[in-house]
């Protein structure tokens, strides 16, 4: 069972869990330091399975801990991603820098 966990207002940074439907879940997690809000992405099949609540507890809990310890970078990171006991981050790129070239002289 692969879930992403996308942050609210940003687009998916990396491909979403291959699927014919993707889901996205009602319910939200939220880092409790602040207001970030990341919205639940998975496979249509595997959210209405059965047992869905009990398998996908796990994957809950280590998305939960992954954006508490995101807060210490200003939750930079805005696609995280689950797969098992391995959660990946997945930041946007950020802005190139200008190159300026440097003043050789002095301007009066």
């Amino acid at each position: 069972m692969i879930i992403a966990a996308i942050k609210s207002g940003t687009d998916a940074v990396a491909p979403l869990p291959p699927a014919t439907f993707h889901r996205t879940l009602e319910e939200s997690l939220y880092c409790p330091k602040c207001s970030a809000c990341y919205s639940l992405v998975l496979d249509y099949d595997q959210a209405v399975k059965r047992h869905f609540a009990e398998d996908s507890r796990r994957h809950f809990a280590m998305l939960r801990k992954a954006i508490f310890l995101d807060h210490a970078t200003d939750h930079r990171t805005t696609h995280f991603e689950t797969n098992g006991v391995v959660v990946t981050r997945h930041e946007a790129k950020r802005p190139a820098v200008l190159d300026l070239q440097p003043l050789t002289r002095l301007i009066n």
